[in-house]
């Protein structure tokens, strides 16, 4: 069965590709790869140039049907609401912020802020978030985030930071459905892009037993 993102976006791929880049141009080329390759969830960083520019480009180019365009490392409200402008589903974040998460959901927009334990988890929810971001994923581990979902049963989970394709099945038995991926997808170049969401895809379709 496909995943689901809370709100009705797909998560059929599994990826959240993130970019991150120097350059606006790199970003462009990295998402347009990611994008031709399979990848339906695209996040731009604001620690990216001209990300909202680029969030406007992806979002409204009509032949990106079924890719989900969003903002990443949202800090303070007009992050949020410049991302909105722009055309972004769905805002994350590296940390809780009500200010944040209020603002997007304010806005009507999907709301991942990243948690690393119960009390973030209590107070994201409290807050109005719609999906998890477990970061640093790959500093905590699998084990870890079981322990902290047998309180929170039920809730949306995606993984980010060090997440290899090697370690995949064990995020998914975890209750894990989407994994935010930035440089094991991107570090090679844009020519290594397709074989690397390749291999990040069959993993986890085989973790999903599809």
């Amino acid at each position: 069965m496909e995943e689901k993102m809370a709100n009705e976006l797909s998560f059929a791929s599994g990826l959240v590709a993130i970019i991150r880049t120097k350059t606006a141009d790199e970003a462009r080329a990295a998402a347009s790869a990611l994008i031709a390759a399979g990848v339906d969830v695209i996040e731009f960083t604001t620690t990216t140039p001209a990300v909202f520019d680029l969030i406007e480009e992806f979002a409204s180019n009509s032949s990106n049907t079924g890719v989900h365009v969003g903002l990443g490392t949202a800090m303070n409200r007009n992050d949020v609401l410049a991302g909105k402008d722009a055309g972004a589903k769905f805002v994350i974040s590296p940390h809780v912020s009500q200010e944040v998460i209020e603002a997007t959901k304010q806005a009507g927009l999907i709301s991942i802020p990243g948690v690393a334990s119960p009390t973030e988890v209590a107070d994201a929810l409290r807050y109005g978030a719609d999906i998890l971001k477990f970061f640093p994923a790959s500093a905590l581990g699998p084990n870890y985030l079981k322990s902290v979902c047998e309180p929170f049963p039920g809730l949306n989970w995606m993984a980010t930071g060090g997440i290899s394709v090697e370690t995949i099945p064990d995020w998914i038995a975890a209750g894990v459905s989407g994994f935010g991926i930035g440089g094991k997808l991107t570090s090679g170049g844009v020519s290594e892009i397709p074989n690397r969401v390749a291999e990040f895809k069959a993993a986890i379709a085989a973790a999903r037993g599809k």
